[in-house]
C-alpha cells in the first residue's frame, strides 16, 4: 500500500491523468463521428442528395450536354457543402484538442498552484495583522 502521500501522488498523476486522456480520446472520437468527417471525405465529390439525371436512349447532342451539366452542377454542390462541413469539423476537433492540453496541463499544475495559494495567503493573512 505505501504512505498516503505516495498513493495520494500515485493517483493524481498517474491513474487521474490517464483517465482524463481517455476522456479525451473519447471526446475526439466523439467530433470525428458528429460531425461524420471520414465519410464525408469518402463521399466528397458524390452528388448532393444523390440527385442524378440519367441520360436519354438515342443520340441527343443536347440533352447530353444538359444532364452531363446538371449532374456536374449537383456534384460541385455536395464538395461544397461537405468542404464546408469538413472545415467545421475539422475546427471542433483543433478546440477539443486545444481544450485537452488545457485540461491536463491544469490537472498536473493543480498542486503547485494550490500550494502557492495555500501559502501566498497565509502571508496575505500574516501581514494584515
Amino acid at each position: 500500500m505505501g504512505n498516503i502521500i505516495f498513493q495520494w501522488f500515485r493517483w493524481h498523476f498517474i491513474d487521474a491523468s490517464i483517465s482524463i486522456l481517455k476522456a479525451w480520446r473519447n471526446f475526439l472520437l466523439f467530433g470525428l463521428n458528429y460531425f461524420s468527417i471520414p465519410l464525408l471525405l469518402k463521399t466528397l465529390f458524390s452528388p448532393w442528395h444523390k440527385y442524378i439525371w440519367s441520360y436519354p436512349r438515342g443520340f441527343d447532342i443536347r440533352k447530353y450536354f444538359e444532364v452531363w451539366t446538371s449532374n456536374l452542377v449537383f456534384r460541385f454542390v455536395g464538395a461544397s457543402v461537405r468542404s464546408f462541413l469538413i472545415g467545421v469539423g475539422i475546427c471542433g476537433e483543433i478546440l477539443i484538442f486545444i481544450g485537452g492540453i488545457l485540461v491536463l496541463v491544469g490537472w498536473l499544475i493543480l498542486p503547485l498552484v494550490s500550494t502557492f495559494s495555500l501559502f501566498f495567503g497565509i502571508k496575505l493573512w500574516l501581514n494584515s495583522i
